[in-house]
């Protein structure tokens, strides 16, 4: 008989895993879980991954395409109101696992903080947003969207711990992004008109990346006015200044 021991994210990652190294199927070994895997402090700290040992019962044939293996972690996925992954794959072929993944880091968090919040994954053409909808979101959301960037900062790294491929999660909640994205705007046109009447640059407070762009994509075919950005993260500012004449 063989032995080998494999790890994966998953039990059922790594026991796939073992499967194809020893060219089996599931019938064909013997499981033993040695290691369940743990999410760790928000989903970063301390992580652990799962680790099973397979032992080789009779002369296996290679196996073209591992079976699924069941197991109560994966049963509780699938049964999960998110959807089943196997219906997730099959109607949008997207791999649900890093959504999900995410979406229970930020349902931990609000738990964590009192608060009763809903997790909706909406797959978009190159992004996936993550709508938060619940009571008291405000501070979830924090001061002009601070709170809701810092977590999605982190939704993302939890989310590409569980993806072959970089994947961008946009978290939002009562269509916060929206509301900020027109606010930001007509600060833009605001402070644009300022320039031009006073002939004096104006310098906005610092910005994420994300809100820079909003202000120079609203005034990039302004006829008086151009911006640039200056300085380093997290301080870096968007200057809005006069044109030079020709």
């Amino acid at each position: 008989m063989r032995t080998i021991v494999t790890s994966g994210k998953t039990v059922e990652e790594a026991v796939r895993q073992g499967l194809a190294k020893l060219g089996a199927t599931e019938d064909q070994v013997t499981v033993n879980v040695l290691e369940q895997p743990s999410k760790g402090f928000l989903g970063l700290i301390g992580a652990k991954d799962a680790k099973v040992e397979l032992t080789l019962q009779s002369e296996a044939v290679p196996a073209s395409v591992p079976p699924q293996v069941r197991t109560p972690e994966t049963e509780k996925v699938r049964s999960s109101d998110l959807g089943s992954r196997e219906e997730i794959r099959s109607d949008s072929e997207v791999d649900s696992e890093p959504y999900e993944a995410a979406a229970s880091f930020i349902r931990d968090v609000s738990d964590s903080m009192g608060i009763e919040t809903e997790v909706e994954i909406v797959h978009q053409k190159d992004i996936t947003v993550l709508n938060i909808s619940g009571s008291d979101l405000g501070v979830l959301i924090g001061r002009r969207g601070q709170t809701l960037d810092s977590l999605q900062y982190l939704a993302n790294i939890i989310a590409n711990r569980y993806s072959d491929s970089y994947i961008r999660i946009i978290l939002d909640a009562e269509n916060f992004r929206e509301r900020r994205r027109k606010t930001l705007e007509d600060l833009a046109v605001r402070l644009a008109g300022r320039v031009v009447r006073t002939r004096k640059d104006v310098v906005l407070e610092p910005m994420s990346p994300q809100e820079r762009k909003v202000i120079h994509s609203k005034l990039q075919d302004h006829p008086e006015v151009k911006t640039y950005s200056k300085g380093e993260d997290p301080n870096r500012r968007v200057i809005i200044t006069l044109k030079q004449s020709k």
